[in-house]
């Protein structure tokens, strides 16, 4: 195709007014990365739907993939992300320089937008195993997820309430995307995973090869609550996976953190478009989880003090006193 000059001129203004228009108001739109998990978890795609829905002109938002909450953690604190979402427990330990973060100083920059939505350990083993309590995983090949994700800092302490070690098992310490490939093959008997459900990723397992769900339940889930105040009870209901019973388990939340270095009118617009009309339609459509993410539950188990961003929008919506 031949252009001539005048068509020249034309683009050429065209892109002058794009510059003068949209491309000033994107260049005024802040950067704000959203630190996620596993792109076969439920914080992938969950952060997903929540950047596509608060970016404005005002704000740029996207969500990257991670190893998970304790990555997130150190990514915040390291600069290399705005924001990231944390396991209630994580951000607490983190917060308080307690738990996982014994030793290490607290993380006192830490801040929270919102409460999302509870996540539930899962124990999956492969059908007929005879894996009935997670005491029953000694001497099985289990992956118990990536250092950095808070499936590992939960599986360890639920491990440890039944009396098991990890000298007790065959650890290994992969994601769920591949451990659900290596149950496949045979070369895995089972793994911990906390997350949303359903998860994407087991949903497809439970339709091909099927699996089981080991119970969080008895006096030692009791103890788990009382030495953890972070977690809640929880139950994977009957079909939640394709002909997998559900059992009952432990939750915590799932929570949207940031630093106190973050500018607070940023974080106010993220904290307004995370409760708009457009979130709350592309949550309820987009994933089974999304419906979870309720404004009612915004505050709930807060660890950590909220970012005055988020403070301003909660007071302004009735929900904290002004």
């Amino acid at each position: 195709m031949n252009f001539s000059r005048r068509d020249a001129l034309k683009g050429a203004a065209a892109l002058a007014a794009l510059s003068a228009t949209g491309g000033s108001a994107l260049a005024q739109a802040k950067f704000f990365r959203i630190g996620t998990g596993g792109t076969g978890g439920t914080y992938y795609p969950i952060g997903g739907i929540i950047a596509n829905a608060i970016s404005s002109d005002k704000v740029n938002a996207s969500a990257v993939a991670s190893n998970g909450s304790v990555a997130n953690v150190n990514a915040i604190v390291g600069g290399a992300s705005e924001s990231g979402f944390s396991q209630a427990d994580v951000a607490t330990w983190a917060y308080t320089g307690t738990g996982i973060y014994e030793g290490k100083g607290k993380i006192e920059e830490l801040r929270a937008i919102a409460n999302l939505y509870p996540e539930t350990v899962h124990i999956v083993v492969k059908k007929g195993l005879g894996v009935k309590s997670p005491a029953d995983i000694k001497g099985k090949r289990f992956s118990v997820d990536e250092p950095g994700s808070g499936s590992l800092v939960n599986a360890r302490a639920i491990l440890a309430a039944y009396g098991v070690t990890d000298k007790d098992y065959k650890p290994e310490f992969i994601k769920p995307g591949p451990a659900i490939e290596k149950m496949k093959d045979g070369s895995l008997d089972g793994f911990f995973f906390t997350g949303g459900y359903p998860f994407g990723a087991l949903t497809e397992l439970g339709a091909t090869h099927g699996f089981e769900l080991v119970p969080v339940d008895g006096p030692q889930a009791a103890e788990l609550k009382k030495k953890f105040t972070f977690f809640a009870d929880d139950t994977i209901p009957d079909g939640a996976y394709k002909d997998t019973k559900g059992v009952k388990s432990l939750a915590v939340g799932a929570q949207w953190v940031t630093s106190a270095k973050i500018d607070a009118d940023l974080v106010y617009e993220v904290t307004k478009g995370l409760w708009s009309d457009k979130a709350r339609a592309a949550l309820d459509t987009g994933h089974a989880k999304g419906k979870a993410v309720v404004k009612a539950n915004a505050l709930a188990g807060l660890g950590i003090p909220l970012h005055p961003g988020a403070e301003r929008f909660y007071k302004e919506a009735g929900l904290l006193k002004k």
